[in-house]
């Protein structure tokens, strides 16, 4: 449809439009993928046959059964309870740092790293609460081992599986678990010595933070209404004795869509007012118990003989209700929840309960049903950070069955016999049969936003190279840095990709980077795989920013965190780990690249 000169700048500006709309927050980054393919379809650059080639894939599938995997492993067996046990001889502060750091590393080499996450930050809360320790000081370096601990191996995040993806489609050879240890096992020896010894110092301490949370609580937003019969009716702020209260204040009343905001000392209450507290929620929970006619909305009340838990939840990065109203969202009908607070840091949120607009990272205190957890499974927009989970306990048959499934198929994985995704195919087959995965749960734990965005990224990074759109960006990095060695080429392409990963994550960054490093060996007439390991590196390198990748998100919340934080620990951590992983790739290819 356009010439052929024209269609790498039609590309290019497809990706930059794409990047945008991703660092922005327009439009969340499985629709900026999809709006992309589709422009790149509706233009001819691409085919349907290209785009439908992805779901083939065999790495893109191995993704999709590790999470499967995972899932079940999760769901049916005690992970929890091998906390207390690897952790019990932890008494001080780099004590616990480096146990937790280094077995976090170690598991996430082989899990994937988002649920040990989610399940980790609980325990790891609850440790810091026991020892007097702020869980700003903790949670970054959980997120951050795991993330270093999914380089150690091929299986233990998507980049790599979706960077093997990209070097089967264009008939290279593919990267095997030797090629990534020795790289993989330094830079997270190196991140997590850094952080223990000197990293630490850089972590916030938010000791008023710790103060509320050891009292049970974070600052959260509360709703309140006054009932009809309620005493505080027609006095003043300061005669009904809600101007100087212990741990919480009176943020704003709202009154007939009408936000009182800040609240005069001598306003009169009236029956039906909204009355919106920020701070110690036990504390707000007393003065609503005190029988002076303050209430929670009602939604909360209906769930009290529903077996109602407390329960708090952080909203996902790729969770349907973001910038929808807790109203718009029906979060009562869908989760048989009630949000009775809402805990956002940095910003102070505003209004009603029902009209708060809802975003990522956003910690939520809920009255829960006994079904709140199926529900979460089945919608997937939140991650439960407080332990209310109940976990089935399967025979010890069932152990000992996964165990030899295990051991059969790690030793014909070593012998070459078959491949990883047939090893994976039959574990799964096998956790079916036994019972340990289910086919509802099958249907529960496939990700849509995951899919479409591993099919289509690899659609992009087609588009990319076809059109010659990674030659001319390859070009200008020769031109720029082929004077000062291929070192140097190394090194823009790994900084290339960091800054992708930090701003759209590392998916959409291996899909863009990819065919830029292919045709920059190309052009370059040598061996690519130095680049594709550097970029698989770069990619994985998200410690920047808490949006740059899903484990930061989740700590996000729980941990009082500011982007500010993340940064401050994030930039050097980036650093260390950028240098290492360069430095090591340098040493095992000088032949390439020296």
């Amino acid at each position: 449809m356009f010439p052929e000169s024209v269609q790498p700048f039609i590309v290019l500006g497809i990706v930059t439009i794409m990047f945008i709309l991703i660092y922005k927050e327009v439009v969340k980054p499985a629709i900026s993928f999809l709006i992309a393919v589709v422009i790149l379809l509706i233009s001819g650059i691409i085919t349907t046959s290209e785009v439908l080639s992805g779901f083939s894939n065999e790495k893109i599938a191995t993704i999709i059964v590790l999470v499967l995997i995972t899932s079940g492993i999760r769901k049916n067996f005690q992970i929890e309870s091998l906390f207390d046990l690897i952790f019990k001889a932890a008494k001080s502060y780099r004590g616990f740092m480096v146990r937790m750091m280094s077995q976090t590393a170690i598991l996430s080499s082989f899990i994937n790293n988002t649920p040990v996450v989610a399940l980790m930050t609980p325990y790891v809360i609850d440790w810091g609460k026991k020892n007097n320790i702020a869980p700003s000081k903790l949670l970054i370096p959980l997120s951050f081992a795991t993330i270093m601990g999914g380089m150690i191996t091929i299986i233990g995040t998507s980049t790599t599986l979706v960077l093997n993806g990209f070097l089967e489609d264009y008939n290279l050879p593919i990267m095997k678990a030797s090629d990534l240890l020795i790289i993989g096992l330094s830079v997270t020896i190196t991140g997590i010595l850094f952080i223990v010894l000197f990293g630490h110092k850089l972590l916030p301490s938010h000791e008023d933070y710790l103060k509320k949370y050891s009292e049970n609580i974070k600052e959260y937003v509360v709703e309140t209404r006054i009932l009809e019969y309620s005493k505080l009716a027609n006095k003043s702020v300061t005669d009904a004795g809600l101007r100087n209260l212990k741990g919480v204040y009176l943020v704003e009343i709202v009154r007939n869509q009408r936000v009182i905001s800040p609240v005069n000392p001598n306003e009169i209450l009236e029956k039906g007012d909204a009355l919106i507290f920020a701070g110690n929620t036990n504390d707000i929970f007393e003065l609503i118990n005190t029988q002076q006619g303050l209430d929670l909305p009602t939604t909360a009340r209906d769930l009290e003989n529903d077996n109602t838990q407390v329960i708090e939840a952080v909203i996902s990065p790729f969770s349907s209700i973001i910038g929808k109203t807790v109203k718009e969202v029906q979060f009562r009908n869908r989760y048989n929840a009630a949000i009775i607070a809402v805990h956002r840091n940095g910003e102070r949120v505003r209004g009603k309960i029902g009209e708060i607009v809802l975003q990522p990272g956003d910690l939520l205190l809920t009255y829960a049903g006994n079904d709140f957890k199926e529900r979460v499974d089945l919608y997937r927009d939140l991650y439960i950070t407080s332990t209310v989970r109940q976990i089935n306990k399967p025979g010890a048959k069932k152990y000992y069955a996964l165990g030899a499934i295990a051991v059969c198929i790690l030793f014909l994985l070593i012998s070459g016999q078959i491949s990883l995704f047939l090893s994976l195919m039959i574990i799964i087959s096998m956790m079916v049969g036994f019972r340990l995965i289910k086919v509802q749960d099958v249907k529960r734990e496939l990700d849509l936003n995951l899919i479409i965005i591993l099919v289509f990224s690899l659609a992009i990074g087609k588009a990319i190279e076809k059109t010659g759109a990674g030659a001319i960006i390859a070009n200008y990095i020769i031109n720029l840095l082929e004077p000062y060695g291929h070192i140097s080429v190394l090194i823009g392409i790994i900084l290339l990709t960091n800054l992708l990963t930090s701003t759209i994550g590392n998916v959409g960054a291996v899909s863009i980077a990819f065919p830029i490093a292919f045709e920059l060996s190309n052009k370059l007439q040598i061996d690519g795989f130095p680049f594709y390991l550097g970029l698989a590196y770069a990619a994985s390198a998200a410690f920047m920013t808490p949006i740059s990748y899903q484990t930061n998100l989740i700590v996000y919340g729980p941990g009082g965190y500011t982007f500010k934080d993340f940064f401050r620990i994030g930039l050097p951590v980036n650093f260390v780990y950028l240098g290492v992983a360069t430095t090591v790739i340098v040493l095992l290819y000088q032949s390439v690249l020296l």
